[in-house]
């Protein structure tokens, strides 16, 4: 290559200079408008700290339910890490390094329990073990035994409350722990053998240790769902700080309060992930050449077969099979009239929440991707880089402090607005955004954009850069770049990215409960709704479109498991 091509190759084009010149105010303003965007609501919160005037309703909360919001929220979070790990771990551990009949299917059908809501495995158990459900029903009409017979466990309570998160939230564990077996155990498990350690003893001291980063991570993700729920603790009357913020909200109408708690309880979601990252300390987990070769799977024989099958069956049937099959048995056979008008705008409602979000974030997602992918040093790059770094935090904030956050600031500046334009027209317009959707798509926008913000980035990760150079080089702007070149390369990722948000946000319900406009009801709030008032049997058909819609992404996700599995 002579000088001079070196040269012309080193020294930015026109094209590029007119990328640079043109393209950056813009995406960095739009990367920067949207991590403001998620520091709103925070700010919001916390501004509320040294607020007065709520002495009144702090002392009633610290004399009644501020101590069990506190051990209920402890015990929520210590029981549904152990038992999120025991089932993820456990089942990861069998698929992985055991063979017996049905392990292939095994090792997809066991994410299936993420599409179940916890709210609605809460009603279906509810409706299957309280006093008057078939179990109990069969129990007392097999034996002849009454009420005061026999003893048997309330479900509606912190150990089922415990027992219906771990449930439906153990695929964190398990597929993260699953990755980390296959990638970084292999080889290792065949040295151990090799030294004398038993199939045991090499999970305990290798395995073990070595996936320790991957199952912290999949740990945190469930107590941050845990923290975030309001609609199973609610119906279980598990007094937490998330029904504490609702009952200073809307039974003391004290909202300074509600931020308060709100504050706390994001103090809890920061402690979670302050201890995973504490977990790992100063120890680095990096792959080997052993990873080259995987170790092969133990054959069971047939007892420990069917224990292993009966131990992955287990958490199947309950997360998924079980609660599903008795919604779909009360849609079908007690009557429901919720098949109707009624039905058709609940569905219409959600979708049309849902899919403005989805659209919405993903557009956020590609211009902030691009920005980053645009400018990766100096001032900008650093500006975008932080930019991205706040979008993160919304995922990691519960609806509920959101809906908090979001809801006071939109308030005022609904009233606001509304004066300025009565002053300016003499009509009076109401409340422009907390009366409308608009505040409730922007709860959702700050909670789920870090999903469809990851999406992009990881399909903007596997277009090499050569590809833009290519681009400058033929005088393509900024914008024809992205228009013209990554938005065709990027369509499965971006249709990823809005599946995500969409299903996320048609499950959403403590934002929605706060957020939602007057007279505007979507699936989850109704399901909720008729679940609280006892009316199961009509709660269970929109509990099934939410579980149907929430089958989309989980399809998806087990077909790319089937096809990635370790052999």
């Amino acid at each position: 290559m002579t000088a001079l091509s070196a040269r012309s190759l080193n020294r930015p084009s026109a094209a590029a200079a007119t990328l640079t010149r043109r393209g950056w105010p813009v995406l960095l303003t739009v990367a920067l408008l949207a991590a403001a965007m998620v520091v709103v609501p925070l700010l919001s919160v916390g501004s509320n700290v040294l607020v007065g005037g709520t002495a009144g309703t702090w002392s009633h909360l610290a004399q009644t339910v501020l101590p069990d919001y506190i051990r209920s929220t402890l015990g929520l979070c210590l029981g549904v890490g152990a038992g999120v790990t025991a089932l993820g771990v456990g089942s990861a551990w069998l698929v992985t390094r055991h063979e017996f009949p049905g392990r292939a299917s095994f090792e997809w059908l066991l994410v299936l329990p993420l599409a179940m809501p916890a709210y609605v495995i809460a009603y279906a158990y509810t409706d299957l073990l309280q006093f008057v459900g078939p179990v109990q029903s069969w129990l007392r009409a097999t034996f002849g035994w009454t009420r005061a017979d026999y003893w048997f466990p309330d479900v509606r309570s912190l150990g089922g409350a415990v027992v219906m998160f771990s449930l439906v939230l153990y695929p964190y564990v398990y597929m993260l722990a699953r990755t980390a077996f296959i990638e970084r155990a292999g080889g290792m498990i065949e040295v151990g053998r090799s030294l004398g350690l038993s199939p045991f003893r090499a999970f305990l001291r290798l395995s073990l240790p070595m996936a320790r980063p991957a199952i912290a991570g999949g740990v945190a993700l469930a107590l941050m769902e845990t923290l975030a729920d309001y609609g199973t603790v609610s119906y279980f009357a598990v007094q937490t700080f998330t029904t504490g913020i609702y009952r200073a909200w809307f039974s003391l109408g004290d909202r300074v309060a509600a931020a308060q708690l709100a504050l706390v309880l994001l103090a809890f979601v920061v402690a979670v992930l302050a201890l995973e990252r504490v977990s790992r300390g100063a120890r680095r987990y990096h792959d080997t050449t052993l990873r080259q070769r995987g170790a092969q799977r133990l054959a069971l024989s047939a007892p420990k077969a069917a224990l292993a099958v009966l131990a992955c069956l287990a958490p199947l049937v309950a997360g998924f099979l079980l609660p599903g099959g008795v919604l779909l048995h009360m849609a079908l056979t007690e009557g429901d009239a919720l098949f109707g008008e009624r039905f058709v705008t609940l569905a219409r409602n959600s979708m049309l929440v849902a899919g403005l979000t989805a659209l919405l974030a993903v557009g956020l997602a590609l211009l902030m991707g691009y920005a980053a992918r645009v400018h990766k040093a100096g001032i900008e790059g650093a500006l975008t880089r932080w930019a991205h770094r706040v979008a993160g935090l919304g995922y990691a904030l519960p609806g509920s402090v959101i809906a908090v956050g979001v809801l006071i600031p939109v308030t005022r500046l609904d009233h606001l607005l509304a004066g300025w334009i009565f002053d300016w027209s003499g009509h009076r317009p109401g409340l422009l955004l907390t009366g409308s959707i608009a505040a409730l798509v922007y709860a959702c926008l700050v909670r789920y954009l870090t999903a469809a913000v990851q999406a992009v980035d990881e399909g903007l990760g596997r277009i090499t850069p050569s590809m833009d150079h290519a681009a400058r080089s033929l005088g393509l702007t900024a914008s024809e770049t992205l228009w013209r070149v990554h938005l065709p390369m990027l369509r499965g990722s971006m249709m990823t990215a809005g599946l995500l948000v969409f299903i996320d946000v048609m499950k959403e319900l403590p934002a929605t409960l706060v957020m939602r406009p007057f007279n505007f009801d979507t699936l989850a709030t109704q399901t909720y709704t008729l679940a609280s008032d006892e009316r199961l049997t009509e709660a269970s058909t929109p509990a099934l479109a939410i579980v149907a819609v929430g089958l989309l992404p989980m399809i998806v996700l087990c077909r790319g498991i089937a096809k990635g599995r370790g052999r």
